[in-house]
């Protein structure tokens, strides 16, 4: 993984770790998520323009970028239920931990790229590091008591979440090919914001979005810069390096997560978090190396 990477691996972990901390603390989830999506539509509106008028999309592109909205759009589906029904330190790591693990996997079969021992002991790393943070001193009942875990309603979405993870970022690495990956940022956010519109509606009503928009304006314009930022990031990073790389390194966000719940949270820092951070950090740098 090249320097430039690293460095946009690292500012995409911040601001992701940053937007669901926001997301989280929303009044509506489901409702906070789409305007997140309309926020972007609306701040980058002239920087869309712009790469356009430059030819920043080929034709084929087309097709990636309504692929990756449809896929998006699970995303925030699964994600925002998810912490409905589940606390963050259950949804978030598990969700997390899940996508940078089968991504490797479906990069080696779909994309036939090659990944080298250090990377692959660092991919290995990291994902364990993430259930380590979060999941320190209920392993054992975990492992004892799988099915009863699996019927939880929150954990079943987590699980979702991280699988329509590896699936955008398989996807996006080809379709970044066709589209300046700014552009494929504001296109799949277009996407997500139409086609989330008719749930939310359904789902909910107008007054509930004047609601929520009243409430947390400040939130959900910084929450949207934030995500554009954190998967534009990620889009960049993948023109320099492999998916099977960036994927997992992006998760240096859960360690971000903690800092940023013991700073401005007060949240007590247990001895899994602190080794769990560890070994995403480690886990990063091996990748780096690799």
């Amino acid at each position: 993984m090249t320097g430039i990477s690293l460095t946009l691996v690292l500012l995409s972990g911040f601001a992701h770790a940053s937007w669901n901390l926001l997301l989280k603390h929303s009044r509506n989830q489901e409702v906070f998520a789409w305007w997140i999506q309309f926020a972007q539509v609306v701040l980058f509106l002239p920087l869309a323009v712009i790469l356009i008028w430059n030819g920043g999309i080929e034709p084929k592109g087309w097709g990636f970028v309504a692929g990756t909205s449809f896929i998006h759009f699970l995303y925030f589906l699964f994600l925002s239920r998810g912490y409905m029904h589940a606390d963050f330190s259950l949804v978030y790591p598990l969700a997390r931990g899940t996508g940078p693990a089968l991504v490797p996997i479906l990069a080696v079969v779909l994309l036939h790229e090659t990944i080298t021992g250090l990377a692959a002991f660092g991919i290995i790393t990291i994902v364990s590091g993430i259930f380590t943070a979060y999941w320190w001193g209920h392993a054992s009942k975990i492992l004892t008591e799988p099915l009863r875990f699996l019927q939880d309603t929150g954990t079943r979405y987590a699980l979702l979440t991280g699988i329509t993870i590896a699936c955008y970022s398989v996807w996006d690495k080809i379709g970044i090919q066709y589209v300046n990956p700014l552009l494929y940022m504001y296109l799949l956010s277009l996407g997500t914001t139409i086609g989330l519109f008719p749930y939310i509606l359904w789902k909910h009503d107008i007054k509930t979005l004047k609601n929520e928009l009243k409430v947390n304006r400040l939130s959900i314009i910084t929450a949207g810069v934030l995500s554009f930022i954190a998967y534009g990031a990620v889009l960049s990073a993948l023109q320099f390096s492999n998916v099977s790389y960036i994927s997992p390194a992006r998760e240096i966000g859960i360690v971000f997560s903690v800092l940023l719940g013991t700073i401005v949270l007060k949240a007590p820092l247990s001895m899994g978090r602190v080794f769990g951070s560890i070994a995403i950090t480690s886990g990063v740098f091996l990748i780096a190396l690799g």
